[in-house]
């Protein structure tokens, strides 16, 4: 049987062992697992890379306790404005859509971006329209709106600061994706809500391709969560293609570099998924903790969040 792999994330950052009620441990923990095991479901049947990404982060974006379509934060005006980006390793085509609202699920719009037009990036009003032409399902801002992220918006206002989804925890908010299909191909997905109270269209590196997702089957594929500006100036998800692909490095060198080395030089919080064309999978963070899993082949689902 041919290798085949899906690994996920739900955002790194400072997640206080205090804090993590067996409670909400149990409620994180089977979101991850329904997302993993969506995702791996595809795989495991002969479905391809793209479409194991693409199921696993809409169900990310359905629940609540992500920042990403439904659970996204508050920005500065009280609107929900999220991204997306998603990448196929087999040909390098890309999508992305930034700053839109009311989307029930972001990634399926960068989907579209991708596949459907002549375009990578799509952003605002303009993003907007192109869904409602592509017959994407829409919902009001009451779908979106949650007591846990309308007070964290109300203790930001107060302060007068931009939060990394949570204040008390510090936590960065995104999800993602990568997997590796039986027929060798890659594919990448992240999407997220942003910071709570973000203002002036602040965009971050999830809907950029090369620094908050990348995909190409020479090497691997990269999904991002982090401090978004840091992300952005290291293009962090292609440094790790291009060590692999320009020094022979394998994905654990690659990856603990730049994240482990580089970005704790900037004093960059945050972590990554990666997968390579051979199913390796590796998820390095330099923060306390990150919500993610894996999935190798016909192994057993792994869920982590320290």
């Amino acid at each position: 049987m041919k290798k085949f792999g899906i690994a996920i994330h739900g955002g790194a950052g400072v997640m206080s062992r205090r804090l993590m009620t067996d409670d909400k441990e149990k409620k994180y923990t089977r979101a991850l697992s329904e997302a993993l095991k969506a995702g791996h479901e595809i795989l495991k049947e002969g479905g391809t890379a793209l479409d194991a990404v693409t199921v696993a982060v809409c169900s990310l974006e359905d629940q609540e306790m992500f920042n990403a379509g439904r659970g996204a934060v508050f920005n500065h005006e009280g609107r929900h404005e999220m991204d997306a980006s998603i990448m196929n390793g087999a040909n390098l085509m890309a999508g992305a859509v930034s700053a839109v609202h009311n989307i029930r699920n972001p990634v399926l719009l960068a989907r579209e971006v991708m596949l459907h037009s002549e375009h990578v990036m799509m952003c605002g009003q303009g993003a907007e329209e192109f869904a409602r032409e592509r017959q994407l399902v829409f919902e009001d801002d009451t779908y979106f709106f949650t007591r846990h992220r309308f007070e964290q918006w109300q203790r930001a206002l107060k302060k007068e600061l931009m939060q990394l989804d949570d204040g008390s925890t510090k936590k960065f908010g995104t999800v993602g994706a990568v997997a590796l299909d039986a027929e060798g191909n890659l594919a990448a997905a992240t999407s997220t809500g942003g910071l709570t109270n973000k203002r002036f269209g602040r965009i971050g590196d999830s809907p950029i391709i090369g620094a908050g997702t990348y995909a190409n089957n020479e090497t691997c594929a990269v999904s991002c969560t982090g401090h978004g500006e840091y992300f952005i100036r290291s293009v962090v998800a292609f440094d790790i293609h291009a060590l692999m692909l320009y020094k022979k490095w394998s994905l654990k060198q690659a990856s603990e570099k730049v994240v482990m080395k580089k970005l704790v030089k900037m004093k960059a919080e945050g972590g990554i998924i990666a997968i390579d064309r051979k199913g390796n999978i590796c998820m390095p963070f330099n923060s306390e903790g990150m919500y993610r899993g894996m999935w190798s082949g016909t192994g057993k689902p792994e869920i982590m969040i320290y």
